[in-house]
C-alpha cells in the first residue's frame, strides 16, 4: 500500500514519524514538499520535492506511483493545492484525506477582528493601530504595500516577496514561540495591532496571548474551506488510524484483516 502525504506541516512530519514509527507490513510512505522554504524539516519515509504541474499532473503521479491513499497536510491556508489534490483525487479513482488542525477561537479579553483576505485585512488596519506585527507568512504582502502611513513588523521564516510595505523591518524567525518572547517583542517595537491568519496549532499561538495581555488588536484572516467531500481528521494520530484502517481492508485473508469482496 501507497500513502502520499501532501506535506510542509509540523502534522504532516508528525504523521510520516507516527507511520515509520510503527511499520505496518508492504506499507510504503511518501511526503512531498512544495520547496518554498529553504531548509525543510525532512520527515521520515520517502522525500519529493517539488510542484505536480496542477491537478492533472498530481493524478498522473498517483496513477503512475501506485498511490492507494492521499493525505493533504498540507498549511489550512494552502487553498490551491488542496482543491488540486481532490480534483486529482477523484480523476485517479484514489480515495483522500485531509489533515487539517483545529483553527483558533477567542477567548475572554481577546479584540479579535475577522476578515476574509488578506486585502480585506489591509483595510481594517488604518482604524486600528500603526505599527504592525504581521504574520501572514513571505507571500501576500502585496495587500499591504499601499499602508504607507503604517509601519510594519514583518516575520517569516524566509525572506518575504515583493512587494512589501515601504516602512517594513523584516524578522527572520521559525516556532515555536514562547509567550515571554511574544511579550518582549510586542513591547520592544511598540506593537499596536496584530495581523495573523487562522492557522491554529500551539507553535505560533502565543502571540494571540501577548496580544490579549497588551490590550492589541488582532486581525484574523480566515483560512480557506477543504473541498467539498473530503473527510477531515484533525491530528496526525486521527490521520494514522486511518492509514492503518485503510491497510487493514487491502489485507488478504489471514494476514490480520478482514477479507473485502469485490
Amino acid at each position: 500500500m501507497h500513502v502520499l502525504i501532501l506535506g510542509g506541516t509540523t502534522e504532516a512530519r508528525r504523521l510520516a514519524e507516527v507511520l515509520a514509527a510503527e511499520p505496518l507490513p508492504g506499507l510504503r510512505v511518501t511526503t512531498s514538499l512544495a520547496g518554498r522554504v529553504s531548509a525543510p524539516r525532512t520527515p521520515p519515509g520517502e522525500v519529493r520535492v517539488g510542484g505536480f504541474g496542477g491537478a492533472e499532473g498530481l493524478a498522473a503521479w498517483l496513477g503512475g506511483h501506485a498511490v492507494d491513499l492521499l493525505v493533504d497536510a498540507t498549511h489550512p491556508f494552502a487553498g490551491t493545492i488542496s482543491f488540486h489534490a481532490a480534483g486529482a483525487a477523484a480523476t485517479a479513482r484514489v480515495p483522500m484525506l485531509a489533515l487539517r488542525r483545529p483553527g483558533w477561537t477567542p477567548g475572554e479579553g481577546d479584540d479579535w477582528h475577522e476578515a476574509g483576505s488578506p486585502a480585506e485585512a489591509a483595510a481594517l488596519l488604518p482604524s486600528l493601530g500603526r505599527r504592525v506585527f504581521l504574520t501572514t507568512g513571505r507571500t501576500g504582502l502585496a495587500a499591504f504595500a499601499g499602508l504607507d502611513g503604517l509601519w510594519f513588523l514583518v516575520r517569516s521564516v524566509d525572506a518575504p516577496e515583493a512587494p512589501c510595505p515601504p516602512r517594513t523591518e523584516v524578522l527572520l524567525d521559525r516556532g515555536p514561540f514562547t509567550l515571554d518572547g511574544e511579550r518582549e517583542l510586542l513591547l520592544r517595537h511598540r506593537i499596536d495591532v496584530l495581523v495573523t491568519k487562522d492557522s491554529g496549532g500551539a507553535a505560533t499561538a502565543p502571540k494571540l496571548a501577548a496580544a490579549r495581555e497588551a490590550g492589541v488588536p488582532v486581525v484574523v484572516v480566515r483560512r480557506p474551506p477543504v473541498p467539498e467531500g473530503v473527510p477531515v481528521v484533525a491530528t496526525p494520530e486521527e490521520a494514522a488510524r486511518c492509514v492503518r484502517e485503510a491497510h487493514a481492508r487491502r489485507l488478504p485473508p489471514g494476514r490480520g484483516g478482514p477479507h473485502v469482496a469485490g
